[in-house]
């Protein structure tokens, strides 16, 4: 398993021969270059440091993130992420990683990223709660809750209990999703389904 930072390009969709329509995420993959490889001796996997998009001016980034490249005599990248990896996998510092030698048409990857924020949200919105009656007595709560707690035993309102509040901007995990192409030449590969996150936003492509 190995976790590469990517760019949500946006979403498209295409049209088979029946005449069906499959939606599709296109991916911006950057340029991966190894920082670190750290051995781990009492665990069942190793640990990797890769640095993502090459900075053109090099002042712009902060200095503890040059100087990790500094020492490692890299050219500065704008980012680092870390990732597992297996104790089989042969990487040196320096190297360049190629995703098209990672996957390949009909694998299936998961991908990790920050959802859409929708700030404020009521439980309609936010839980799919069907409200309160339109008449029979309700004023002014038609789109509420309800009651949330109980009596006098417990008398409390359970932590977890579905209400009202931010919607959104929250890590998701999206599982099996199938890689339909990989363009070599624009580092672009395009995966069935959609992604979270906003277009131009950071994602997490997590590649067994």
């Amino acid at each position: 398993m190995i976790n590469l930072l990517a760019k949500k390009v946006g979403m498209s969709h295409i049209y088979k021969d029946n005449g069906s329509v499959i939606p599709l995420t296109l991916i911006k993959l950057h340029e991966s270059c190894v920082v670190d490889v750290i051995v781990n001796e009492d665990k069942e996997f190793n640990n990797i440091l890769i640095g993502y998009e090459k900075a053109k001016n090099a002042k712009k980034i902060k200095k503890p993130i040059s100087g990790v490249f500094a020492k490692k005599g890299l050219q500065i990248h704008k980012k680092i992420q870390g990732s597992r990896i297996n104790k089989s996998a042969d990487y040196k510092t320096g190297d360049i990683i190629d995703v098209t030698n990672l996957l390949k048409e009909g694998d299936k990857i998961s991908i990790s990223g920050t959802s859409v924020g929708k700030g404020f949200a009521g439980v309609m919105k936010r839980h799919n709660f069907s409200g309160l009656e339109a008449t029979h007595g309700v004023s002014i709560s038609h789109r509420s809750h309800g009651s949330t707690g109980q009596c006098q035993d417990p008398g409390k309102v359970f932590k977890g209990k579905k209400m009202a509040g931010q919607m959104g901007n929250k890590k998701v995990t999206v599982k099996n999703l199938e890689v339909l192409s990989l363009n070599s030449e624009n580092n672009t590969i395009a995966v069935k389904g959609a992604v979270p996150g906003s277009a131009n936003g950071d994602i997490i492509l997590k590649i067994s």
